[in-house]
């Protein structure tokens, strides 16, 4: 039985029973962890590289879970075959921007709806945005400090509709807005901090539109951190 950190113990956590495909799956052991605890039936390790492909596959044969576990070498979603039933699909450990690329590309594989548990490590704004245009619904969010480093996740449902949200509820999160957390208060604190030294290296005269720009978010965040609710 293998471990796992607490990052993606957590993303385990929303997985239904059925089938998963992890996406940039590394070592595979997100994958053998589920499998290892009966949280799911049968999954696929979809990886890019060469290198963490082959790691991955050793593992799974090592663990003895080559009739469950299908290793495949592919960028994102195009490791999924057409019509392939599949009930999760996770992506963690990257950037918003570069999950809501993979999301974007490999749409076609999002027809039968599979859930979706999203682990992002920065801008998870660009990839609430992209979930909201795939008519996927936000069910859940987690934000979580591990080692130092501040996670979000987030768990979506298609809907087949478009559940439109706020400039607000893109940035923070619809969920985590309703149960802010320490660790919530903890990352917007510091960002805001963030945006304040930048600001105060800016030229007023040169910098206009930035400024603006900053401003804005400088007082987005101000409101959210003093707004109790």
């Amino acid at each position: 039985m293998i471990t796992l950190n607490q990052r993606l113990t957590t993303v385990c956590n929303y997985l239904v029973p059925g089938n998963l495909a992890d996406i940039g799956s590394d070592h595979a052991y997100l994958p053998i962890y589920a499998i290892q605890h009966g949280l799911i039936t049968h999954a696929i390790a979809g990886e890019v590289i060469k290198g963490p492909f082959e790691a991955a596959k050793k593992n799974v044969s090592e663990n003895q879970l080559n009739d469950v576990i299908d290793v495949r070498l592919g960028d994102g979603l195009s490791v999924l075959r057409q019509n392939e039933s599949i009930q999760n699909i996770t992506i963690c450990g990257m950037g918003g921007p570069l999950i809501a690329r993979i999301l974007n590309e490999g749409r076609i594989h999002l027809a039968n709806g599979s859930r979706l548990i999203l682990q992002s490590n920065i801008q998870t704004e660009v990839l609430r945005y992209t979930l909201m245009t795939l008519n996927y619904q936000i069910i859940e969010e987690v934000i979580m400090e591990e080692k130092g480093h501040i996670y979000e996740i987030v768990v979506a449902a298609h809907m087949g509709h478009q559940d439109h949200l706020d400039k607000k509820e893109l940035k923070f999160g619809p969920k985590l807005l309703q149960n802010k957390n320490e660790i919530f208060y903890k990352k917007w604190r510091h960002e805001l901090e963030a945006l304040n030294h930048i600001r105060n290296q800016l030229n007023s005269e040169l910098h206009h539109e930035r400024l603006k720009e900053i401003d804005k978010d400088i007082s987005l965040i101000t409101e959210v951190l003093n707004n109790e609710n």
